[in-house]
């Protein structure tokens, strides 16, 4: 069946760098657009970041943009998001999200504190 699995997520400082990883199985990942998402308690799940079946084309959220960068290996079946200038408000757990039918992995805790 179709699985998502995040990992990378960790405690860092404000300005730091971080990258997560989204291993997929079950499924080719090459199909499917692929998403990252996020959400804090009591918020709804935003859209951050999504790149096509390719990874020709890529979209940000306005908050993230010029700061994030998804990127996909194929051959892997696998999607990262490279995030760097971390700031307090990134603070979330993260879910990567493919496309062809629409599910989400389990998600990776990323806190942003000094």
């Amino acid at each position: 069946q179709v699985q998502l699995v995040e990992s990378g997520g960790d405690l860092v400082q404000p300005g730091g760098s971080l990258r997560l990883s989204c291993a997929a199985s079950g499924f080719a990942s090459s199909d499917c657009t692929m998403s990252w998402h996020r959400q804090v308690p009591g918020k709804e799940r935003e859209w951050v970041t999504s790149i096509t079946k390719s990874g020709t084309n890529t979209y940000y959220s306005y908050s993230v943009r010029g700061r994030f960068t998804i990127s996909r290996d194929n051959a892997k079946n696998t999607v990262y998001l490279q995030m760097n200038r971390l700031k307090t408000q990134d603070t979330a757990v993260y879910y990567c999200w493919e496309g062809c039918t629409e599910k989400y992995g389990q998600g990776t805790q990323v806190t942003v504190s000094s």
